[in-house]
């Protein structure tokens, strides 16, 4: 019996002694932990998504100077001088035409991830030799890890580029490099488009229709991400993307500038076809398919323009009315200036 009574007390022992050093581990893995970052410090929540917007701005309003958004040059005619701010994040391009049209005009990038046995072809091919060439690191990576770093919201087709976050435009700035060139003005702004495919839609089209740039909003919009790249195939490499604070005195002061502002809504007066304004100065105002045209935007527009389209189909979407218009506004150009000479 004393043995066993002497076994029992051991065991009961033992049992305490258990209970004891998990409980330190416990303790110890807590006090590990350290606090939850703040709200606008966590990238995908929306106080950090609009914390980065801010930011983005005034790098835009840096680049600009202190011109003030007035639409007036200034006396001296001094040029805009850029923000030498750098970066604090990246942005990711995905597919293999935006990577490529990236590479080629020669958009700043910090590496280049390729899958792990990638099919090669002859964009591939190139965007390797660009990338050796250019001095960027090349990354082979899992397929598995790519589908990570784009949240598998994007097809990425086997390559993804690192890049600085993009540089976004002042809109006067945008203005006034196409008058320096000796352009006719053809610009492009959003009113509520939240959707980066129309985003890089819109983008593309511009640049296949003479277009020179395209203004968003600072709040409530859209901005140029992975799949804006993605879906503008390379164009937003080569068309300047303008930041503006307040989009309706962002419209006035291109007004004051000479710029018509010609805004698109299925129930305009005015229909797209023989345009009269088409080879004056323009800018085309879209608004998003479910809402149109905000009330002080449709406001402040010289012209509500239509598209006319079938009974059958309810409207077009921000992407396809870009298009459509920007298509007609370059076709009406194209006519006139031959008739003139």
């Amino acid at each position: 019996m004393s043995n066993k009574s002497g076994r029992a007390g051991a065991v009961r022992k033992k049992s305490r002694g258990k209970a004891v050093g998990s409980g330190g581990q416990g303790r110890q893995a807590l006090e590990g932990r350290k606090p939850t970052p703040k709200a606008e410090d966590r990238p995908y929540h929306p106080a950090g998504k609009a914390k980065a917007a801010r930011e983005r701005l005034n790098a835009a309003r840096d680049r600009h100077g202190n011109r003030g958004g007035s639409g007036n040059r200034g006396g001296s005619g001094e040029r805009v001088q850029r923000s030498t701010r750098k970066p604090v994040d990246t942005e990711l391009v995905t597919g293999r035409n935006a990577v490529l049209e990236a590479l080629r005009t020669k958009t700043p990038a910090t590496a280049l991830y390729v899958a792990a046995k990638v099919e090669m072809d002859d964009r591939m091919r190139e965007i390797l030799g660009l990338a050796v060439g250019r001095g960027v690191p090349v990354l082979e990576v899992m397929r598995a890890e790519l589908d990570r770093m784009t949240m598998r919201d994007t097809v990425h087709q086997g390559v993804l580029l690192k890049v600085p976050p993009y540089e976004y435009a002042h809109p006067l700035e945008v203005l006034d490099q196409v008058e320096e060139r000796g352009e006719n003005p053809l610009l492009v702004a959003l009113d509520g488009v939240t959707d980066p495919r129309n985003l890089g839609a819109i983008i593309r089209s511009v640049a296949a229709f003479g277009g020179q740039g395209v203004i968003v909003p600072q709040r409530r919009s859209v901005g140029v991400n992975a799949a804006a790249w993605k879906t503008s195939a390379g164009a937003a490499a080569r068309v300047p993307v303008a930041m503006a604070t307040n989009l309706t005195r962002t419209l006035k002061d291109l007004k004051k500038r000479g710029v018509f502002v010609i805004g698109l809504d299925g129930g305009g007066d005015v229909e797209l076809p023989g345009l009269e304004l088409a080879d004056r100065p323009v800018v085309l105002v879209v608004g998003s398919e479910g809402e149109g045209l905000s009330r002080l935007v449709t406001e402040t527009c010289d012209v509500i323009v239509s598209v006319p389209i079938s009974a059958a189909t309810e409207s077009l979407n921000a992407g396809i009315a870009a298009s459509v218009t920007l298509y007609e506004v370059s076709k009406l150009r194209a006519e006139r200036a031959a008739v003139s000479e």
